[in-house]
């Protein structure tokens, strides 16, 4: 139900691509995420978001990604491995200025490692941006 002030924008869930009953897995949570999109998704979804020891199959993972959290390459095929064919990846990390930022060229430079293309960056909340990363559709694409 769109309330009359919202017609003209879209939730922060409907530009992630999260629609009604899919399953979402978020990793990466702690203190300073922001509840607002948390709360967001799981009313579009109607249900709870899936934490990192889920075993259903996935259609869309958020991963909340700080600069002191590790090695991305790894959590990024950590969270591939329980994704859909068609499954979407949402890394979601501190803006410009914030705690943790991550900058842009260590999620271009950890995405094509371990299989994945990115397609989209967007704001999501006040201080997070998220990237989104997909599986490549054709195989013939490869490069070295």
């Amino acid at each position: 139900m769109v309330a009359a002030g919202d017609a003209g924008s879209a939730s922060v869930a409907e530009r992630l691509g999260i629609k009604p009953d899919m399953v979402v897995q978020e990793i990466g949570w702690d203190e300073d995420v922001d509840e607002d999109v948390r709360a967001a998704i799981e009313e579009e979804i109607g249900a709870e978001l899936l934490d990192e020891d889920a075993q259903e199959v996935i259609d869309v993972v958020l991963l909340w990604w700080r600069e002191d959290d590790g090695d991305l390459g790894d959590a990024l095929v950590d969270a591939r491995g329980p994704l859909d064919e068609n499954g979407v990846i949402w890394v979601l990390t501190p803006k410009t200025g914030q705690p943790g930022h991550v900058e842009p060229s260590e999620i271009a430079e950890a995405v094509p490692q371990v299989g994945l293309a990115q397609t989209a960056n967007i704001s999501v909340g006040a201080d997070w941006l998220g990237t989104r990363l997909v599986s490549p559709k054709s195989s013939k694409a490869k490069q070295r």
